[in-house]
């Protein structure tokens, strides 16, 4: 059928009265130029369907039934996790071999997407029960009560740690040139811990922390920094200090010191790092430093400290 679709409707209709008149396919094929299944097929389809035109068919069938269409939309709305593999596997179970690309063709037309999952902390339902309470009590919570916030965290950079993820143009077979490559070194070369501030008016003091840094240091590092920085922030009275709940923050020893300082602390529910609005600017100076490409840690502390300067309020 696939040679007789391309023929003439007149060169078929001629076939058809020639053979009308007792010619065979042999003879036809001879007359017409033509192969004998052409020639078969022609006078087959005519004789089944009453015409010579090529009736429009609706393609190869579906190998996937619709019923198995159903269960798979089931199975990755159920468990997201599903592996396009696994359904493979699931239809194979039932006598149906198809490629995956077929499967993600399938969800596709269900409007279901692999993408790659973000990453959230982990939260268990007494750290949702947590989050809601802290969200109701500060629901209504007016911007000059924001304002009045001096958010505090610390985080790690590595000399080569935000490497992944980048994109270089390139020729092919040019992937080895040096100017194509990324460094890498164990452990990342190696890394520095900041404590660092910020409000709504700008950043506050950004510190080095020296080695492991315990209840002790980090009760050192607010002594010398916070109040500086408060006054450099211009926070008025009444100002509200925020913190995890890190260990060492909620020691005894350091629940003491900030009693003795008089710290109004923001509550902070369990799991949150992802309400702390410094997370946001830590990602900009990361990205800041990483793009001048620090070589050693002496290197890396001094940009981390220029480009910290830079993020404007």
């Amino acid at each position: 059928m696939g040679a007789s679709k391309h023929l003439s409707n007149d060169l078929k209709t001629k076939i058809i009265q020639h053979h009308g008149l007792g010619e065979g396919y042999k003879k036809l094929s001879q007359r017409f130029k033509l192969s004998v299944s052409t020639v078969r097929n022609i006078v087959r389809n005519w004789k089944t369907t009453g015409t010579v035109l090529v009736k429009a068919r609706s393609g190869r069938p579906r190998k996937i039934s619709e019923r198995q269409r159903r269960r798979m939309v089931r199975t990755v709305t159920g468990n997201p996790q599903t592996s396009s593999k696994d359904l493979q596997h699931q239809l194979a179970a039932d006598g149906v071999t198809v490629h995956r690309s077929t499967i993600q063709r399938t969800l596709h037309k269900e409007m279901l997407y692999g993408r790659v999952m973000r990453k959230k902390p982990f939260l268990c339902t007494r750290h949702k029960r947590g989050r809601l309470r802290y969200a109701k009590a500060h629901l209504d919570k007016p911007a000059s009560f924001w304002n009045k916030v001096l958010w505090t965290d610390e985080t790690k950079i590595e000399l080569f740690g935000h490497n992944q993820g980048r994109y270089a143009w390139r020729k092919k077979n040019t992937a080895f040139q040096e100017k194509h490559l990324l460094p890498t070194v164990k452990f990342g070369g190696g890394s520095i811990m900041l404590w660092g501030c910020v409000s709504s008016a700008g950043t506050g003091n950004l510190v080095k922390v020296e080695g492991r840094m315990d209840s002790s240091q980090y009760q050192q590092i607010l002594e010398n920094n916070v109040q500086e920085s408060v006054t450099k922030l211009k926070l008025r009275r009444g100002w509200i200090f925020q913190q995890d709940n890190d260990p060492k923050h909620c020691s005894k020893s350091t629940k003491a010191f900030m009693q003795r300082n008089k710290y109004n602390i923001l509550e902070w529910p369990s799991q949150s790092p992802d309400l702390n609005i410094i997370e946001n600017v830590w990602c900009a100076l990361k990205r800041a430093v990483h793009a001048r490409k620090p070589s050693n840690l002496t290197e890396l502390e001094m940009i981390c400290r220029e480009e910290w300067s830079k993020i404007p309020p």
